[in-house]
């Protein structure tokens, strides 16, 4: 009875199989690929960013605009979100984005996260104590303060599109 022959058996041969080894298996595709610099990859994104940005649905959103802020807006349209607005001493409305569901503390969480980018666009990034800003200041909403970070906002009565102020506390003598 005659072997199989080791070519018939593996499909290659040894020989070829050391081959394919230690040759590293480049195809035309491989040479033809273009090489791009981080700069030039977010140069490309931050074009399709602005292509996405003029969508009707996100048209309100600034040009460097982040995924958070996309989410939000979505969330927005889709009734998942609501906008407060908080209306600060100066007269500066903020629209701040915060889920149906959110507590006192997420819509200080997201002033927060409103003002850092609000200050990173400007080019003025400098640092808030937000415990000095929270001891010193409170929300409020119709007269009432809202004190209390565990409360929902829906507990006060806010509701989507809404004015809280931003004033300072009164000190108690």
């Amino acid at each position: 009875m005659e072997k199989p022959s080791e070519e018939a058996a593996g499909g290659q041969n040894v020989k070829e199989k050391e081959e394919a080894q230690t040759m590293p298996d480049i195809t035309e595709e491989e040479e033809d690929v273009e090489s791009f610099t981080h700069a030039d990859i977010l140069d490309i994104f931050e074009e399709g960013l602005a292509r996405l940005v003029q969508d009707p649905l996100l048209c309100d959103l600034p040009i460097q605009v982040t995924l958070e802020e996309i989410n939000s807006q979505i969330a927005l349209e889709y009734g998942q979100a609501m906008t407060v607005k908080v209306l600060k001493a100066d007269g500066e409305i903020m629209p701040i984005v915060v889920v149906q569901d959110a507590s006192v503390l997420d819509l200080k969480k997201a002033i927060r996260r409103f003002v850092e980018l609000k200050q990173q666009r400007e080019g003025g990034v400098r640092h808030i104590s937000w415990r000095y800003t929270w001891r010193s200041y409170n929300l409020v909403f119709q007269g009432e303060k809202l004190e209390d970070d565990r409360v929902r906002l829906k507990d006060y009565g806010i509701r989507n599109r809404d004015e809280v102020t931003f004033m300072k506390r009164l000190r108690k003598k």
